[in-house]
């Protein structure tokens, strides 16, 4: 039997403390995988190229995003801190005193260590938390499952996300462990698509380690499936991008959300025992498919919904619109701010099912642009 590999950690990988999250990553920190984002898009679509395979370039936000950044920062950490508080508390309603949380690389980072914080804050508990690749039409880390296997009792384990958009990860990740030792069911922060039964909000706000990339997740790039780099007995790949330090906020974000925890302790607890229904709709995914209906989308993948979702469309993907809930305010400055720099159109809706939708420009695809080829145009 091959030999598993080990995992990365802090401070050679990573900008976060060694105990606060462990990577089953390898590290790819030297090999040059960040193109173009119109190169990127144009081969993702295309079929050319599959958008793990590649990175794109890093985004460095200005001073006028940096301060919505920490603006957005201090106004929802309240409200972020009561989300990780009480999805904290129904993992280990659900899983006993000694879950092991298994983040998805990157997104849910973050969130898995503000959980495990809650956890030692709460409780007095120092959980296990590492850091495991999913990608999306490809399943989840196969030997970084082995490794958990190996290390942990799969039924201890939770695995747990940021967010849903319509829910594809929430779908892939069932998928992927089916017939496994472990489970499939997802903790994540917000829940907008209602996907999943664990959350700590089903809002859909701006949850701020969403408006950045690496410089709010450790300076760990999104994770890689490369098979010119990654063997059979590899973990999936990801990046640490030391040089960003002097822009690195990870460990401000970390440290505003767990300040806020005694103010919402009393809320967590009284809430954590409320018989709230919180069973699955999937109204998300029923709201993409009405948008593709309407906008000649022929592909849900170009449709990203919810706050988190719109964001990486503007820092990462060629945007297309916006699609904006008319009244939204101050979660969509950001947002705002990024499409105006991008010079992509922002439509106001009434009754969006979403607080916003970002829509990937879907110029490369024939199947994205309805049969005849044309839909798009009349919205375009």
């Amino acid at each position: 039997m091959s030999t598993l590999p080990s995992p990365l950690a802090g401070p050679a990988f990573s900008s976060y403390a060694s105990e606060e999250v462990s990577w089953l990553l390898t590290d790819l920190s030297n090999v040059e995988l960040e193109a173009p984002t119109e190169e990127r898009e144009e081969a993702i679509q295309s079929g050319g190229a599959h958008y793990a395979e590649s990175l794109p370039v890093e985004y460095q936000p200005s001073e006028e995003y940096q301060h919505l950044f920490r603006q957005a920062l201090k106004t929802s950490a309240g409200r972020v801190a009561y989300a990780v508080g009480l999805v904290t508390e129904l993992v280990l309603a659900e899983r006993g005193p000694r879950p092991v949380l298994v983040s998805l690389a990157r997104a849910g980072v973050p969130i898995g260590i503000l959980m495990r914080r809650w956890a030692a804050y709460a409780h007095g508990l120092s959980l296990p938390h590492h850091a495991i690749s999913i990608v999306r039409g490809r399943g989840i880390d196969t030997v970084a499952l082995r490794w958990l296997a190996a290390n942990h009792d799969p039924a201890t384990v939770m695995f747990v996300d940021g967010w849903t958009g319509k829910g594809a990860i929430t779908a892939e990740l069932a998928d992927a462990v089916a017939g496994t030792a472990f489970s499939g069911r997802l903790a994540v922060l917000a829940d907008p698509g209602s996907c999943v039964d664990l959350f700590g909000t089903r809002e859909d706000y701006l949850i701020p380690s969403a408006c950045l990339n690496s410089t709010v997740s450790g300076l760990v790039s999104r994770t890689v499936l490369n098979r010119e780099l990654i063997g059979p007995d590899d973990f999936h790949g990801g990046k640490f991008y030391a040089d960003l330090a002097p822009a690195d906020v990870s460990a401000e974000f970390l440290d505003t959300i767990s300040a806020e925890f005694p103010a919402v302790a009393e809320k967590v607890a009284r809430d954590a025992l409320s018989t709230v229904d919180r069973t699955p709709t999937w109204s998300g995914w029923k709201a993409v498919e009405a948008i593709c209906a309407e906008y000649g989308i022929g592909e849900t993948t170009l449709v990203k919904p919810g706050v988190g979702e719109t964001t990486r469309v503007l820092l990462r993907r060629v945007p297309w619109k916006i699609l904006a809930r008319r009244g939204a305010g101050d979660d969509l400055a950001h947002v705002r701010l990024l499409a105006e720099q991008r010079g992509v159109e922002v439509v106001e809706v009434d009754d969006l099912a979403y607080t916003c939708v970002g829509l990937i420009h879907p110029k490369f695809t024939r199947g994205a642009t309805g049969s005849a080829g044309t839909s798009v145009g009349a919205h375009s």
